[in-house]
């Protein structure tokens, strides 16, 4: 066996097939290109239940209007991330452990407000690993898109729009010192300020090429270990180079390779204490051959605990 399991709990597999935060169509096949890539198969033959698949319905976006050019399809994803977020607490109290399937990132906002809440009932902190090539800490008025799949660390953060911030019926979601931001490369202008001034820990891709991944990894860890009882871990595809996962909308040169990614997710299996995961931004539209979904599903395993020895 070449698992060391961070968990006992049986994996309950969300989808969440949504698009309306990005600017290009196609990440509401994200959780069939994984489910297709074998995910739940690959994941039993390591040693885990993986229960039966639930899915949040989301209507196509054909069928409705962006009305909100600060915060598009503001309505929909509202709705949906509320869903999930009662979903993947559910999930919890029922003993499983979530794994959410994307859609783009705005659907972090109902994955880790359903984690929080949970916590939340037990008096308990929850860290927080945000790994992305972008700092997704837009709010509405400041981002020079109004797509909100660059907004949902903000509003877990407590920034921005009341409703989007209080999904759950609370707000933070977690505190900034337990959250770790890897990966970045790209920054919008007006969100600079309000990563500076948020005091979440972040480590951008210089520090990566200056300390090594094993360094960061294991500052990484600690920041969300430390003073927390789990951490949530948000993984938007994008945040590896593009030569390692090529079907994403937002692509951006110099990310993290195939084994730094791996090494990441193994130091966060050897914690053992992830207690729920996203896999956002995957747009199959834009790959080849399904061979991006192929490598997420090989980096998810690392997350679950999957060894070389």
């Amino acid at each position: 066996m070449d698992l060391d399991k961070i968990t006992e709990k049986p994996i309950r597999i969300i989808g969440v097939p949504m698009d309306y935060g990005a600017s290009h169509r196609g990440t509401d096949m994200g959780p069939s290109a994984l489910r297709i890539a074998g995910v739940a198969p690959k994941l039993r033959k390591i040693g885990y239940q993986v229960q039966r698949e639930a899915e949040i319905q989301v209507p196509a976006m054909e069928t409705r209007e962006a009305r909100n050019a600060d915060a598009r399809f503001y309505d929909e994803i509202l709705t949906a991330c509320s869903e999930l977020s009662e979903a993947v607490k559910t999930v919890l109290e029922e003993g499983g452990m979530p794994l959410i399937l994307g859609g783009d990132h705005s659907i972090a906002m109902g994955s880790v407000s359903g984690v929080s809440s949970y916590f939340r009932q037990q008096n308990k902190e929850l860290g927080l690993i945000w790994f992305d090539a972008h700092g997704d800490m837009n709010v509405p008025g400041i981002s020079p898109s109004g797509n909100i799949h660059g907004m949902p660390l903000a509003h877990l953060l407590g920034y921005g729009d009341d409703a989007l911030a209080n999904i759950g019926g609370f707000s933070p979601k977690v505190k900034p010192e337990n959250v770790a931001l890897i990966g970045i490369r790209e920054l919008d202008r007006g969100e600079r300020k309000v990563i500076r001034e948020s005091g979440v820990q972040t480590f951008t891709m210089r520090d990566i090429d200056e300390r090594g991944m094993a360094a960061v990894a294991a500052e990484v860890v600690k920041v969300v270990t430390t003073g927390t009882d789990g951490f949530h871990l948000s993984f938007d595809v994008d945040g590896c180079d593009p030569s390692v996962i090529p079907g994403s909308g937002t692509l951006v040169p110099g990310g993290i390779n195939f084994r730094e990614a791996h090494l990441l997710l193994e130091y966060c299996a050897d914690s053992k204490m992830m207690t729920s995961m996203d896999v956002v931004e995957l747009n199959p539209a834009l790959d080849i051959r399904n061979q991006s979904a192929e490598t997420a599903v090989q980096l998810l395993l690392s997350a679950f605990g999957k060894s070389i020895l």
